[in-house]
Order: structure tokens, then sequence, then C-alpha cells
């Protein structure tokens, strides 16, 4: 197949009645438990509005032809993929490195089996970032999406991923089903093999799938896979990101980001500062914190805040949180969620937490800390 035949195939997939084109996809390999258990799955390549040539002919290979689903690939149907490709492996591209796809297809055609179980092709199709997630498959490739940065914290739909992950023991030798793992843990250690966990959780780390440009972080157990940091971003030791969360601009984490949490550029997150998410207490309200902004050490919000806002370290602010305003009338904080140009803090005689304009402001961030 030379160039011109390869468009006119895709050109003729794109046409065919039913044929929708995919929103996003991924090719990679997953984790396939002795139990039938799927544990993980690591995409080499994602693709979200782009590279839709390449879903065009993957798609035909396995038969898809819209909406949202996964396929395991058989090497019948990698080869098949290569051989239409042909054209674009040139002799100065033998590997299909210029175009990640198809390298992607090159670097899981010959997988070994892993520690934990075998090993297995796949590709995902999401024919919309509105549908739900179909099975863990579709669940990994939405993560890859968000540490990637191609879909921004809420950007899509994860209904129901806790019940399609499968907990998992993450380890040196990668991951593991928990059930017989014991076992299996000694008879590698007999034969030699030390096994270090480093988790029993349904996510990962980050760091063990994608590796973000332009950012540092000092611990890689406090940030899960699915979380979205932005360049200029630095998570300290005791930082901690959640997946679906995030910064959108060069950011100091010292503290928590849950669930769901967006931190806009230029904002510090104290050292054991916590904004609260959607997951634990049930809420639905998805806080914000605004760029320029301070959370103090020790201090937290149940509210969202807009720009340039301070709250002094060790103070707490939720929404029932009765705030005293500068013209002396007292309102719940929720009335004042995303305003701008606010310093909340506690009168330290009478207790009060006051919320007053943010004249000063803070220096900011340190430029030197975050060129990362």
């Amino acid at each position: 197949m030379n160039r011109d035949q390869l468009l006119a195939l895709v050109a003729e997939i794109e046409a065919r009645s039913g044929y929708q084109k995919p929103k996003a996809f991924g090719v990679g390999m997953a984790t396939i438990a002795p139990s039938g258990k799927v544990l993980d799955t690591a995409y080499v390549a994602t693709s979200l509005d782009e590279n839709l040539g390449a879903a065009a002919v993957i798609a035909d290979v396995c038969g898809h032809t819209s909406g949202t689903a996964t396929y395991r690939l058989t090497s019948d149907q990698i080869a098949r993929c290569l051989a239409a490709f042909a054209p674009m492996m040139a002799e100065d591209d033998p590997t299909g490195a210029k175009h990640p796809n198809i390298a992607a297809l090159v670097v899981v055609q010959n997988l070994v089996p892993a520690k934990g179980g075998d090993r297995v092709p796949v590709v995902a199709f999401i024919g919309s970032l509105a549908d739900a997630p179909v099975d863990t498959h579709d669940v990994y490739l939405r993560l890859h999406l968000l540490s990637q940065r191609k879909v921004r914290p809420n950007g899509q739909n994860l209904d129901g991923i806790f019940g399609l992950l499968n907990n998992v023991v993450w380890t040196n030798l990668g991951p593991f089903d928990p059930d017989g793992f014991d076992l299996g843990r000694a008879r590698l250690r007999a034969a030699g093999t030390e096994v270090h966990v480093f988790g029993l959780d349904k996510f990962p780390r980050l760091t063990d799938y994608v590796i973000p440009s332009g950012v540092r972080i000092a611990d890689a157990d406090r940030v899960r896979l699915g979380a979205h940091l932005a360049e200029g971003t630095t998570v300290m030791h005791e930082g901690y990101c959640n997946f679906n969360a995030g910064t959108l601009g060069p950011s100091m984490v010292e503290g928590r980001i849950s669930q769901g949490v967006i931190v806009g550029a230029g904002s510090d997150i104290g050292g054991g500062a916590s904004i609260m998410g959607t997951l634990s207490g049930g809420g639905k309200e998805v806080v914000s914190i605004g760029e320029h902004c301070l959370l103090g050490a020790n201090a937290g919000i149940g509210i969202s805040l807009g720009d340039n806002c301070i709250v002094e370290a060790g103070c707490y602010v939720t929404a029932g949180t009765l705030v005293k305003l500068p013209d002396g009338t007292v309102s719940k904080a929720r009335a004042l969620s995303r305003e701008s140009n606010l310093l909340y803090r506690r009168h330290s005689q009478t207790g009060a937490i006051e919320a007053v304009e943010n004249g000063a402001k803070w220096s900011g961030l340190n430029d030197t800390l975050h060129a990362n």
C-alpha cells in the first residue's frame, strides 16, 4: 500500500454509513491478572481530536464504528494496521517514531508477561467525553488524558469509575492482584526477587504512567494518575494531588488538592493546607482557587476563591462559616464564594472570622523555583 492508497482507505472508512470519528482514542498495554481482573492499562499513545486517520484504520481492523468501546488487539490485527501504515514508516522512520500511534503499535506487538499477570495490547475509543466510562481500559485512558494535560479537571464524564477500577497491589515489579499476593510474594522472594509494595489502592502513581513536562514532584507517592499538573507546578514532599484535580499554571503545592479542585496560575497551597473535594462528604460544589492566591499553612477552604485572595495560616473557611464583612454585617461564607481580592483571617482577640479587602496582596511565587 502506498500513501495515496492509505489516504483513500481512510476516506472510504470515514464515509461509511454509521462511522463516527472518535473524540479520543489510545493504544496501550494492559496487565491482566490470572483471575481475569484488569489491573492497569498503560497507554503508549493517546489522541484527542487528532490523528483521526490512524483512528479510522485501527477502528476498521477492530470492527469499531462509533461510540465508546475498548478492544484487545490480536497479533494479526496489529500486523494489518502496520501494513496499512507502511507508507508512514519510510526508511527514515522505520519504527514510526514520528507518528505516535504507529510507534505504539510497534511497541505493543511483542509483549512479554508481567510478574503479576499477562500483558495484552488494547485500543480504547471514546465517542464523546460526555459518555460514561465503559470498563477499566476506558478509565485509564481518561486518567491519562488528564495527566497529559489534554483534558482539564471536570472536563469529561468520570461517573462510576470506582466500580470499574480494581484494587491493586502496586509494587516495584508492577501491579498484582491482592488475592493470593502474599503467597506469590513468598515465591518471588524464595527465587531471590525482592518485592516492595508502594500501595494498595485503585489508583497508581502518576509518574509510573506519565511524566508531565515542566513539573517537579518531590514525592511521587502523593500524586495519583489523573492529576493535572500544569508546567511550572512544584509539588513538595507534603503536597498531594488527587485524580481529576490540579493546577492550570505555575503553582506551589505544599498542601492537599482534593478530587475536582482546580488551582489557578500563580497560586500557593501552603504546607498542611486543605481544599475540600467532592468525594468524602458527598458534596456537589466543585471548589476552585483563582490566580495569584495564597492558602496559608494549615489553612483550608470549602468555598471557591476568586483571584488575588489570601486565607490566613490556620484559618479554615467552610460554606457555613459565619464571616464578618467590612461593613460590619455577618454572612455565611458561601455568599463570598468566587469573590476576588479578599483576605480571610481570624481576629486574634475575638476569634471571629473576617473577610477584608486584600489591599496589600502577597508577593507571589518565586519565579526561580518554578522555572521547571
